[in-house]
């Protein structure tokens, strides 16, 4: 029932009944870990280990007070209370020699890690208690030189890790942490005692010279071996290289040129797709003069066959494959693809195509899971031409690079980098139909709705397919709501298991999901599109926003504490560093759709404010007009409207300034559509015409002779901006121009907004009807007791019935629109369109990309009868507001 609270309430009966019940005792237990009742679980370890006395239900009752300290709001508490007493319960036990197992020694780490006593952590580890670390691969180790760093004792620290770097000259990390603590001890001017020995951890090194040669030696080494040499001595080399020049050393002659130091790397690694990332790190050690030489260098040593009629060579097997591959990806990360002209990057494409359907034939007996041995190219190709596309403007790039992937696809369909390079693709086309398929082809699984997700619900709603857009969002939601209840399961799985110092890692992790920006846009956007879509309609407003459990004056997003966790490097990318994304990409795309995501907030906050403003009692007649509800609903809404406000101040800063990411960047938010196309000040418009309107119920028909001349202004205006918003639609979305099929998905956008805002105006209208009708009848009845037929309608009155009337105009001009798009759409014969067969694309490729423009086509007619059916239902709901 999803009431894990009451759970504890029975098995607090079941422990009183049977106290000496084990079963109940640890159930009990679990219960309050359930809910993360860590007192009650404390109490609970202690009872059940009293009751039967385990360790492992002493150490429960340890962990609940550490958990009890990571919760607590005051630090001071923690430090001085509840990690102290952790502390003592643990040492009692150390001192009765009671510890049995290595789970006890991990938690007793985290204790004294977590008080900062780093000194009795470190000897407890390299005591007896730390013999028992030995689930883990040098547990011990990574323990002792985790407390080294932060005691900041570098000769220890410098010690270990020669002496582990001996043992095992792959481990990187601990190369790392060799060459961090070599730098901190010449920095220190440390020396080695005279006599006996350097440090605890045996000899260590303080000199570049003592440096250089410990990675030659491991290099020759490796070089010796018969075997295949291992990474790590190569890589370190180069880092040291690195560090070296940071630090304006001139040692760092004595290691070589890294131009030599990589091509030789390239000999014994070029057939790893691992060799691409290793270089990229260190590819800026070389001096630009130097690009093009080092590519040169690197052809020749790619054994490929006799160059055929195209005037390519093709290698011989995937060995020499991956090798040309590396090639190809290197010279791009240098930029030199980017640097060739417009007929460069053509050829190039030729070239690469020419590689990609050669290397199709080592893959033939690939199994449909399994990626082929040639997909980079493919991917490759797509990349130079969306550089084509982002350079020219020819929309003939796009689409023949969507003939590529989708041929990409066909031989290799569980390649996700094709999938997710489509999706972008189709969405910036403003085709969302094609990209559900594709996005539940992804199978993404669990944290992946978080990190990938925005992908897909960025253009959800965008693009009017209101039903693809609400299933793409319950997608996402059910993983967020699901969450809850799962990670309570791992922290009981890790209290059995005794996996105590993974607790806090599961809390944590929930706690990130639930800030997560993603969740908190796509439960905005989802309510919002419930609103669109159903409210007024099939139920009323006022019943929608108390289905949905909306309560304007409460915010439930936690602002201050809103966590990114969008993978925005999910999409592969070779591009050289002035290209990259970068921090300050990040912050603005951060910045810009939580602005956003304040925007939809407050309108959604706003129009739950206007359904419940609707069944307020009237005021007049009341003195204590300020006690019953109606003034504080009121009062929210003016509040929410200043906010909303402020916040478009914001965000009209925020575009003004907005930096353009790449293509591959993240994708940005509908803030500039918004307020560009003016959706975002006609809602407001409207909404804060509500509050007049409560003004006027309040002042009565009589008194209000300039108040009424106001409303009817407000009336004529949000006809007029719904008008210019209609205008801003108008314009082909596809078109052919020369026998090229040219999109413009920007005005599809606008269309989805001008229907949102007629969908708030439309509420606001309903409830101008409702605060209206009662005025009129009163005074047709005054009217009557009067006999006086004669006085003229108030302007209100008659203003409303032309605004419902001149309303009624625009949703009949808008349906019109939508039905010319539909009739020009349904017109275009995309068979007439000749995509150019011959050195460009081959028969089979323009089948693909006909194949794409097909797939927009239908999506653009599938968003268009979804946007007239809502208008229609939406033109029918005006009918009812006539009075």
């Amino acid at each position: 029932m999803h009431r894990p609270e009451l759970v504890t309430k029975l098995y607090e009966a079941a422990v009183k009944k049977v106290p000496l019940s084990e079963e109940y005792h640890s159930h009990l237990f679990m219960a309050y870990a359930r809910v993360g009742e860590y007192k009650k679980m404390q109490q609970a370890g202690m009872a059940l280990y009293k009751t039967v006395p385990k360790n492992p239900y002493y150490f429960w009752s340890v962990m609940s007070l550490v958990m009890q300290a990571i919760s607590a709001q005051d630090e001071k508490l923690a430090q001085t209370m509840f990690l102290p007493l952790a502390e003592r319960m643990v040492e009692k036990m150390v001192k009765e020699e009671k510890i049995e197992a290595e789970a006890e020694v991990q938690l007793y780490f985290m204790i004294l890690e977590r008080l900062g006593k780093c000194v009795e952590a470190l000897d407890m580890v390299r005591g007896p208690l730390g013999e028992k670390l030995t689930s883990e691969l040098r547990s011990r180790e990574n323990k002792c030189m985790m407390m080294y760093q932060r005691l900041q004792l570098w000769p220890e620290c410098n010690a270990l890790s020669y002496k582990l770097l001996l043992k095992n000259p792959d481990d990187w990390q601990f190369y790392l942490s060799y060459f961090d603590s070599l730098f901190h001890l010449m920095d220190m001017s440390w020396s080695p005692p005279n006599e006996g020995k350097h440090c605890v951890e045996g000899p260590v090194q303080t000199t570049v010279a003592e440096a250089v040669k410990f990675v030659v030696d491991r290099m020759e080494e490796e070089d010796k071996k018969e075997s295949r040499p291992l990474r790590g001595p190569y890589m370190a080399c180069l880092e040291l290289i690195h560090r070296l020049r940071q630090r304006g050393c001139p040692d760092e002659q004595e290691l070589g040129d890294p131009l030599e130091l990589m091509l030789q790397f390239f000999g014994k690694f070029g057939d790893k797709p691992c060799c691409i990332t290793d270089l990229k790190i260190y590819l800026h050690l070389l001096p630009p003069e130097q690009h093009t030489q080092f590519k040169n260098r690197l052809g020749e040593l790619v054994p490929l066959g006799e160059v055929g009629e195209d005037g390519f060579g093709f290698p011989g097997d995937t060995k020499a494959l991956q090798r040309h591959l590396c090639v190809c990806q290197l010279s791009r990360v240098l930029g030199l693809q980017h640097a060739l002209d417009t007929e460069g990057k053509l050829c190039l494409i030729t070239e690469l195509k020419a590689h990609y359907h050669y290397g199709l034939q080592f893959g033939k007996s690939c199994l449909k899971t399994e990626l082929q041995f040639s997909d980079t190219y493919c991917l490759m190709v797509a990349h130079v031409y969306i550089d084509l596309w982002t350079e020219t403007g020819d929309e003939n790039m796009l689409w023949q690079c969507l003939g590529v992937l989708e041929e990409g696809l066909s031989f290799s369909p569980s390649n996700a980098q094709f999938k997710l390079l489509l999706l972008l693709l189709f969405c910036r086309l403003g085709a969302f139909q094609p990209v559900v398929d594709l996005y539940s082809s992804l199978d993404a699984k669990h944290v992946q709705h978080d990190t990938i997700g925005y992908l897909l619900t960025r253009y959800a709603g965008s693009l009017g397919q209101f039903a693809a857009a609400s299933q793409s969002y319950n997608f996402s939601l059910r993983f967020f709501h699901s969450n809850q209840k799962d990670t309570s399961e791992y922290i009981i799985q890790a209290y059995k298991y005794g996996a105590f110092e993974k607790i806090p890692e599961f809390i944590a992790f929930r706690t990130r999901l639930n800030q997560s920006l993603h969740f908190a846009q796509v439960r905005t956007e989802r309510m919002l599109l419930d609103l669109y879509t159903e409210a007024d309609i099939t139920s009323s407003l006022e019943e929608s926003v108390k289905a949905m459990g909306l309560c304007p004056e409460e915010d439930d997003i936690p602002w201050d504490n809103m966590r990114d966790n969008r993978d925005l490097t999910v999409l592969f990318s070779w591009d050289p560093k002035d290209r990259e994304l970068t921090e300050e990409h990040r912050r603005l795309s951060l910045q810009e759709e939580l602005v956003w995501l304040k925007v939809r907030s407050l309108t959604l906050r706003l129009l739950a404010s206007l359904a419940l403003l609707g069944h307020a009692p009237s005021s007049r007649n009341s003195d204590k007009a300020n006690e019953n509800g109606v003034s504080a609903k009121s009062s929210t809404l003016q509040t929410l409207l200043s906010q909303l406000d402020l916040t478009l101040q914001t965000a009209a800063q925020i575009t003004e300034k907005q930096t353009q990411c790449s293509f591959l960047g993240p994708p940005s938010s509908r803030l500039a559509t918004a307020l560009s196309s003016g959706s975002c000040h006609c809602q407001a418009s409207a909404l804060r015409l509500s509050l007049t309107l409560q003004e006027l119920e309040a002042t009565g028909l009589d008194d209000s002779s300039e108040l009424q001349t106001q409303i009817c202004n407000s009336f004529k205006s949000l006809t007029g901006q719904l008008q210019e918003l209609l205008s801003r639609c108008k314009g082909e979305m596809l078109e052919m121009k020369d026998s090229r099929l040219m999109t413009q998905p920007s005005l599809l956008e606008t269309l989805v907004f001008f229907v949102e805002t007629v969908c708030v105006v439309l509420w606001v209208a309903s409830y101008s009807a409702s605060v209206l009708r009662p005025l009129k009848s009163s005074l047709q009845k005054k009217k009557k007791k009067k006999k006086d037929s004669s006085t003229a309608m108030p302007v209100v009155l008659s203003g409303f019935q032309e605004w419902t009337g001149s309303l009624q105009g625009v949703v009949t001009q808008a349906l019109d629109h939508v039905k010319g798009q539909e009739a020009s759409l349904t017109a275009l014969k995309l068979a007439a369109l000749t995509l150019g067969v011959g050195q460009a694309q081959t028969q089979e490729e323009c089948g693909f990309t006909r194949a794409a423009m097909d797939k927009v086509q239908n999506s653009y007619l599938g968003s268009l009868q979804e946007l007239g059916d809502l208008l229609r239902k939406r033109a029918d709901s005006l009918k009812s507001l006539k009075f």
